[in-house]
């Protein structure tokens, strides 16, 4: 791609590092179909998070005759499968994976099957026409999938960001409407930045939808700098209607750096940060990933316990967050990864869901990173144990 493309910028600043039968389905069945998920532990209980292991699928991996990587969603079906969404751009595509994990390992990845994304006409969707990045189940099995688009300076040729419904054979069912503020519009003056749109996806044990920006709308002021954080939004959506029904303002924190000022940091100038996934914990509770990239440093990911409990849930009516008055979603942060003594170099961590029940009842968690394609990265999986007490 293009170096003014910032997926290829991203993929150019990683370089240094070595490392889902068609069927109908309304939102009324979309809503009811995921209210049994599998119960999620109270935040009260996520003490801490412990360290169990880690597995690598290296770039170049094929299977079915297609490179598999770009993993940029992950969510568990009741049967214990995991269905992982491929962010390429020229071929949107899911893969049906098995994971071998126990309290004592992350023993090895299987790829079981890869499925295309159809668009409405039953045919795959084009190249340069979505950009799948979070993908989330119903208890039926049906998907819900966010797209950060595809940005153009050609209106013809750009296709905004979504999140639609999508059966496990990848035909499209259903979209959701959403406000026009997250549209890509001129990628300079107002609405969404290329590429920094829809990154997190989740659904709460009732059914609520929740989506939200990789970083700040244009309108809501300056991305994060080692010096400011930036203002992002949570929007919830409700699967019976379609629709947007709340909406809430996230914090996401200055960029991190592991070194003072002076001490040999690289150019600060192409760091970033990012909420790249949230996880439903409960109806008003999720685990946000945030990532951030330094070059010279590498990645940064932050696992936040984050609530809406007291936030403000109409900042829809505000045009800027920047410099406004309301109250944000609260932020607690649970890990900090690397982990030092563990001596992993991290990878471009974009995706993370719920692992099974382990043999001494705690609930686990699985983190998979974006390889971008590249030789010079891997597809890394984490796990961790959730400790409640």
């Amino acid at each position: 791609m293009p170096l003014l493309n910032p997926r290829a910028r991203w993929r150019q600043r990683l370089a240094g590092l070595a490392l889902a039968a068609l069927t109908s389905l309304s939102f009324q069945a979309l809503a009811q179909s995921v209210t049994t998920r599998e119960p999620a532990p109270p935040p009260d209980r996520i003490a801490s998070l412990r360290w169990i292991g880690s597995f690598t699928l290296p770039t170049g991996t094929v299977f079915d005759g297609t490179e598999f990587g770009g993993i940029s969603g992950l969510d568990r079906a009741p049967d214990g499968t995991y269905w992982a969404l491929s962010d390429d751009r020229e071929a949107p595509r899911l893969y049906a994976l098995r994971i071998d994990l126990d309290q004592h390992g992350l023993h090895g990845v299987h790829i079981e099957q890869m499925v295309k994304l159809l668009g409405a006409d039953g045919q795959p969707l084009p190249a340069r026409t979505a950009d799948p990045e979070a993908i989330r189940l119903t208890a039926t099995g049906q998907l819900l999938i966010a797209s950060e688009g595809h940005w153009s300076a050609d209106a013809a040729r750009r296709h905004q960001p979504f999140v639609h419904a999508f059966t496990t054979g990848g035909s499209f069912v259903r979209a959701f409407e959403l406000p026009p503020g997250f549209g890509l519009i001129d990628n300079r003056t107002t609405g969404a930045r290329n590429n920094k749109v829809f990154e997190s996806l989740a659904i709460t044990p009732s059914g609520l939808v929740f989506v939200a920006n990789e970083e700040a709308l244009i309108d809501d002021g300056p991305v994060a700098t080692p010096e400011a954080g930036s203002w992002l939004r949570v929007m919830t959506l409700d699967p019976a209607s379609g629709t947007p029904v709340a909406q809430y303002a996230y914090a996401l924190p200055p960029i991190p750096l592991r070194r003072p000022p002076g001490e040999g940091r690289a150019n600060v100038s192409r760091a970033d940060n990012g909420l790249t996934e949230l996880l439903a914990v409960t109806e008003d509770s999720f685990i946000a990933v945030e990532r951030a990239y330094v070059p010279g440093e590498g990645v940064t990911v932050r696992l936040v316990l984050t609530r809406i409990e007291a936030a403000t849930n109409n900042v829809s009516q505000i045009k800027s967050l920047h410099n406004a008055a309301f109250q944000p979603m609260s932020r607690q942060l649970l890990l900090e990864l690397p982990i030092p003594f563990i001596g992993l170099l991290l990878d471009n961590i974009e995706a993370i869901a719920w692992g099974p029940v382990l043999a001494n009842g705690n609930r686990s968690l699985i983190l998979v990173s974006d390889n971008n394609f590249s030789r010079l990265q891997t597809t890394q999986f984490l796990a961790l144990e959730v400790v409640g007490e």
